[in-house]
């Protein structure tokens, strides 16, 4: 079914099209100009460092996998005659000038951290699409008003140092990095010392301030559910992102012998942690459909079999839409824990919130209305998932573009999808990405709070750009393109 589905719209529609929207040639010609063969082979490209056995991809934040996988992005870059940039948290970007240099960018792009054992397309296609939208922009011939940039966000995920949207929330002020740098991995190495090893090999890349003024950003990623593929669509127009709140509990007992430790004084850390998940299972499922729970992590020590464990460290993670259910059930976490400790002590501590969020109605409509330029079906849909682009979305004018995975499977070695679907997915991703280059104003948003902080990011861009002003002139190695 999916295979017919693209191969009917990448033949048919692009010619409808060209007959239907005439004024809008420049969208066109870049759409058009979107190659899904070299689409597909640069993604199996990426897909191949940090491959497993089983064909998933195991590539961490600031591995020795993602360093590999950034050089071959850089080398990419360079064959295209872009613009290199990093920044002190180790983000990537990627610059097509514009005719006007001076000019916010329009960004797009996504992640290339994965889940240990994870998919080949979550996160790596928005960044590979953003790279065919450079070259198609490229190939057309004729430059847009405002630079275009791809841009490569470090620790997405998570699955390394927690919390995940470790390069967005850094850039657009939302985390402050000296507060990111102790984070520390299951082996104990800090963020700082990983920073500092990524960063040995990218010493010529010349690094930008955070917070720099951005126009627009469009994320274009896979779904990781199952809508699109059931509504046999290739195109989603996220509207917003559901909320979240992320906490790390410890539960401290005693060790003592498996064979003579009586069962009465036992201090079993193990049961304790048990009791206060099934009581949040319990209680925070009650009646609430849409509420997301999850424990993905479980650790306990000593972790041998003939020990009672005397601490276990666990992750809770609490979605839902509605910001007020979300409050509600994330305060029960703390006192759920609490009241289920039996007779061993607990620490609580939530390391993340996100409220949920609507992408602006302007953005949501460039890109529809470039989905029906091109005649490529598409719907609304909402984002169970946490992006990039909901920190984003507090820093400039945001969307996102969806496109299926079969079953809606994801952070997982059987992610799947095809390349019909990738492609019209990119050439949505092109069009809205021409559309939005050549406006000479950026959108303003109708949230009321937008003005103050697009000041504070001014001001804060001001202070970060005296400072990188300061560090380049003391740099000893110059970049030389």
């Amino acid at each position: 079914m999916a295979a017919e589905r693209f191969k009917i719209r990448a033949i048919g529609n692009l010619e409808s099209g060209r007959q239907m929207m005439s004024g809008n040639e420049f969208e066109l010609e870049v759409a058009r100009n979107v190659n899904e063969e070299r689409l597909w082979e640069r993604l199996m490209r990426l897909a191949r460092i940090g491959e497993s056995e089983s064909g998933g991809v195991s590539r961490l934040a600031l591995s020795n996998e993602e360093t590999c996988a950034r050089h071959l992005l850089i080398q990419w870059g360079a064959e295209l005659g872009l613009t290199i940039y990093t920044d002190d948290i180790s983000n990537l970007f990627f610059r097509l000038d514009g005719a006007d240099p001076q000019a916010p960018p329009v960004m797009s792009g996504s992640h290339i951290d994965t889940q240990p054992n994870g998919g080949k397309f979550d996160g790596a296609f928005g960044v590979v699409a953003a790279f065919e939208v450079l070259q198609a922009i490229r190939e057309s011939g004729h430059a847009t008003f405002r630079s275009v940039e791809a841009v490569v966000w470090l620790n997405e995920e998570g699955s390394r140092f927690a919390p995940g949207m470790m390069g967005s929330d850094v850039f657009t002020g939302r985390r402050n990095l000296v507060d990111c740098l102790p984070v520390r991995d299951a082996e104990g190495i800090s963020v700082a010392a990983a920073l500092e090893e990524t960063q040995k090999s990218f010493r010529s890349v010349p690094r930008r301030p955070f917070g720099f003024p951005v126009s627009s950003f469009i994320e274009a990623h896979i779904e990781q559910g199952p809508r699109l593929e059931a509504a046999n669509l290739s195109v989603g127009v996220v509207t917003g992102i559901q909320g979240s709140r992320r906490f790390r509990v410890r539960v401290t007992g005693e060790q003592a012998h498996a064979g003579t430790a009586a069962m009465v004084s036992r201090k079993d850390a193990l049961f304790s942690a048990t009791s206060m998940i099934q009581a949040m299972r319990r209680k925070l499922l009650a009646g609430q459909l849409d509420l997301k729970f999850t424990v993905g992590l479980f650790e306990i020590y000593p972790n041998a079999p003939s020990v009672v464990p005397s601490s276990a460290y666990f992750s809770v993670d609490v979605r839902h839409p509605d910001d007020a259910v979300l409050e509600d059930a994330g305060n029960l976490v703390r006192e759920l824990c609490e009241s289920n400790r039996g007779s061993c002590a607990v620490e609580v501590d939530e390391i993340a919130v996100s409220r949920s969020l609507e992408f602006p109605q302007e953005m949501q409509q460039c890109i529809r209305s470039c989905a029906e330029l091109l005649g490529i079906p598409s719907m609304p849909i909402y984002s169970l998932a946490g992006h990039d682009a909901r920190q984003l979305h507090y820093h400039c004018s945001t969307g996102m573009i969806f496109t299926p995975c079969h079953a809606g499977i994801s952070h997982s070695d059987q992610e799947s999808c095809l390349a019909g679907d990738l492609t019209l997915a990119t050439r949505v991703l092109a069009a809205s990405v021409s559309n939005l280059a050549n406006r000479r104003s950026s959108w303003t948003s109708t949230r009321s709070n937008r003005n103050t902080r697009v000041q504070t990011s001014a001001i804060r861009w001001l202070f970060e750009t005296f400072a990188w002003c300061i560090r380049m002139s003391r740099a000893p190695d110059p970049y030389m393109p």
